[in-house]
């Protein structure tokens, strides 16, 4: 199995710091939040990586290589400037991923186990979606869990997902949100979900970085 990193965002919200840096390479812990995730995988036995690059990209082919100094393959997935969304990007990486990968968003911080994940059954042309407890800045959520119908509470869209190629067919690429892709196959039933409640962060602003990185700088792990 594969894995994608999402990478290709101008993360404006988090200016000055992405002014001249991609948000994945903002650190926490003393490295990168993209490298977290890259460990991860690899404790995971996942070690084939697909990174998608536009703003400041070369920040992270430079820093990362091929992936050899880190024990994993990396191939990068290169978008125009100004990036393709979240589902435009992975269709456009689609010929590098083989039939069935996992997605992670690059500006997260999470211990969530991906090794639970990848061993998930799914059925040709489905998704898996991990949700969370709403944090204070999405009160409302974004989906509901799909055993418990279209009316009960919406979680967060954790930024990590499962999805079987087909899952894409018939779509056109280009500049493509996927949120309302999420919607429309989760009231098909085509998405299955998961809550997960542990440690998860949504690095969107300078000073949820910095609330991060004084949250961890005590824990017995990171990583």
């Amino acid at each position: 199995m594969k894995a994608m990193i999402l990478a290709a965002g101008r993360g404006q919200r988090m200016m000055p710091l992405t002014a001249k840096l991609p948000k994945p390479m903002l650190q926490v812990a003393g490295m990168p939040l993209i490298e977290h995730h890259i460990e991860r995988l690899k404790s995971a036995g996942i070690t084939e990586i697909v990174i998608n690059l536009a703003w400041q990209g070369d920040k992270i082919s430079d820093y990362f290589g091929d992936g050899s100094a880190f024990d994993v393959k990396i191939i990068y997935s290169h978008e125009p400037e100004g990036g393709l969304e979240t589902a435009g990007g992975i269709i456009h990486a689609l010929p590098l991923l083989g039939d069935d990968f996992i997605v992670i968003n690059g500006d997260i911080f999470t211990d969530y186990d991906i090794s639970s994940l990848a061993q998930l059954h799914l059925d040709i042309g489905e998704g898996h979606i991990v949700l969370v407890e709403n944090p204070a800045h999405n009160p409302d959520g974004d989906f509901t869990l799909r055993h418990l119908g279209p009316e009960s509470q919406k979680y967060t869209f954790s930024g990590i997902s499962r999805f079987q190629r087909h899952f894409f067919d018939g779509l056109q690429g280009g500049v493509l949100p996927l949120g309302p892709l999420l919607r429309m196959r989760l009231n098909e039933c085509d998405v299955s979900t998961q809550l997960y409640i542990g440690m998860w962060n949504d690095v969107g602003t300078p000073q949820r970085l910095v609330q991060l990185n004084e949250h961890v700088r005590g824990a017995p792990h990171v990583g």
